[in-house]
């Protein structure tokens, strides 16, 4: 079981994401508001807390969103869930699609610290059943018999 750190939107591709109180999840299209939503398959961005407290501890100064996720998570090992995986919180259900992305122009954390985390360390997912998220919500991966 894991603990949600953070729920961050953009109103445009390609800038940091800031924290909200709250995300609302849209079946089949992402978070209300983000601008990567819609019907594809890299709806949902997810990054472990612990990958990005690693990296300030190098000398990062960031904060939440600043590699464009969508959500943070403490206690699940995210890039190790193979693709297909299903995680749930509250109403919410997510399934694993791609795990990292290429990152095309390097970002402005890349061109300060010589490396981005988001290409190796974020999982991306698709809403297959919506609802709504806070930080401090619990979320799970799925045992097969939930999924």
């Amino acid at each position: 079981m894991g603990k949600v750190m953070a729920v961050c939107i953009s109103e445009k591709k390609g800038t940091q994401k800031t924290r909200v109180d709250e995300g609302h999840f849209i079946e089949e299209f992402g978070i209300e508001g983000d601008a990567h939503a819609g019907k594809w398959h890299r709806q949902v961005s997810l990054l472990s807390f612990d990958t990005i407290e690693d990296f300030k501890a190098r000398g990062a100064e960031i904060g939440n969103g600043a590699f464009g996720e969508n959500v943070i998570v403490q206690g699940i090992d995210l890039i190790h869930l193979p693709v297909g995986t299903r995680l749930t919180c509250g109403d919410i259900l997510l399934e694993v699609t791609q795990i990292g992305k290429e990152c095309h122009s390097h970002c402005e954390i890349y061109k300060k610290m010589g490396e981005c985390i988001m290409p190796t360390n974020g999982i991306f997912t698709r809403v297959l059943h919506g609802g709504f998220m806070k930080e401090g919500d619990e979320i799970t991966v799925c045992t097969e018999l939930e999924s």
